[in-house]
């Protein structure tokens, strides 16, 4: 119990580090949600016109809002890979290892303090929806439960940024891979348009697409969509194909992550 106790302010502890640093450099925050808010802008006003989404209501902005929110989540993996690596580089990660705290510790505090950045970007990207017309039409409990999923695929990016961090180490790689994971997942999904115009083979691949999940599932909490029937598992159950989905990707990546670190911080 003692023993639990301690990892836990020992976990605390750094995620208070993390988030001091982050009043430091508030800009790891626009880093975030940057390029979401750009999308929000400048797709919202420049297909707004030209798109029509049926089961959307016609209204493109209230479809493309989830997609952004889910972007957030990519942008994270990004800042969490550069920012585990940077520890690596200047040794503090070595310093923590003397220290008498839990293996965990050091990448569990890394992360939640991420997650309060993640959590701030998606406010701005919602305050930035809110002006430009996107509105919520589901109830209060659907609403709450649309941003506790986008929290939970922020988490889960958040690993695949820590793991991508201690396996790659150099800044410029890891911005690379990290644009193109934020290019690819965002694009290659139903985030800002529907699937139907797709091959069947390449509409199968973006359908079982974590981003597209997430994204259908908070349009349907949030009512910015109609159920459709297509015949497709993840496209007529979104919800549940999310809450799987990231569930897998935590129990994987976060003992995954923790291996690596064991090996990655001694070398």
């Amino acid at each position: 119990m003692s023993s639990a106790l301690t990892h836990g302010s020992d976990v605390l502890a750094l995620t208070g580090r993390h988030l001091r640093h982050l009043r430091r450099t508030p800009e790891k925050i626009i880093g975030v949600a940057l390029t979401p808010v750009a999308m929000v802008v400048i797709l919202g006003y420049l297909f707004a016109t030209v798109v029509e989404v049926k089961n959307s209501g016609g209204q493109y902005r209230e479809y493309i809002m989830a997609g952004v929110f889910a972007q957030v989540g990519l942008s994270c993996i990004g800042i969490t890979a550069i920012g585990v690596a940077g520890d690596l580089g200047k040794g503090l990660i070595d310093r923590f290892r003397s220290l008498p705290m839990g293996r965990a510790t050091v990448l569990v505090g890394h992360t939640l303090a991420d997650l309060v950045t993640a959590a701030m970007s998606i406010l701005v990207v919602a305050l930035t929806g809110l002006l430009v017309g996107w509105r919520v039409h589901g109830t209060f409990g659907e609403t709450v439960a649309g941003f506790a999923l986008l929290l939970a695929f922020a988490y889960a990016m958040l690993w695949v940024g820590a793991l991508l961090g201690m396996v790659m180490r150099n800044l410029e790689a890891i911005n690379g891979i990290a644009a193109l994971l934020l290019v690819l997942f965002s694009f290659l999904s139903s985030s800002f348009m529907p699937l139907s115009g797709l091959p069947a083979w390449l509409r199968t691949v973006a359908e079982w697409n974590p981003v597209s999940a997430v994204s259908e599932a908070c349009r349907q909490l949030w009512g910015n969509t109609e159920p459709v029937a297509s015949g497709s598992y993840p496209v007529e159950h979104p919800v549940i194909v999310s809450l799987i989905t990231l569930s897998v990707l935590i129990a994987v990546l976060v003992p995954l992550s923790l291996r690596v670190y064991r090996t990655s911080a001694a070398r």
